[in-house]
């Protein structure tokens, strides 16, 4: 008896972890749904030793990654590392490091901001409608 015990709390255990995952991906799915599909989203993580920042946007835009890696360098930083994908969308991951020794003097939210604002500029440039 209470092995099936051990068996029948691993199983709500486990129901109400799929739950979860359930729920967190109706979410994301929703949140995918409900954001502006024009406005590229940047995100920057401070590394040790430089940034990993990721472009994500709906539209692939000719010339959006020459835009970003124009960005990088004039921030100073070596890109050492990049997936990029532009079939429908465009979704670039790089790891850049700092060419400069001073590396702890640069900030993610500056990397964030200068990327965001060249990524939406090119973006707004690109549009018929604008």
């Amino acid at each position: 008896e209470g092995e099936t015990s051990i068996i029948e709390d691993a199983s709500k255990y486990i129901k109400k972890l799929k739950h979860k995952v359930d729920k967190i991906n109706n979410e994301t799915t929703s949140e995918e749904y409900f954001c502006d599909p024009t406005d590229p989203m940047v995100t920057v993580e401070t590394l040790e030793k430089g940034f990993m920042i990721k472009v994500m946007s709906s539209k692939n835009e000719p010339g959006m990654l020459v835009c970003v890696l124009e960005v990088f360098e004039d921030l100073g930083l070596e890109v050492v590392e990049a997936r990029v994908s532009c079939t429908d969308s465009f979704s670039l991951h790089a790891i850049g490091i700092s060419n400069n020794d001073d590396c702890e003097s640069m900030d993610g939210e500056a990397v964030k901001q200068a990327v965001a604002v060249a990524v939406s500029t090119w973006s707004d440039s690109q549009d018929p409608k604008g």
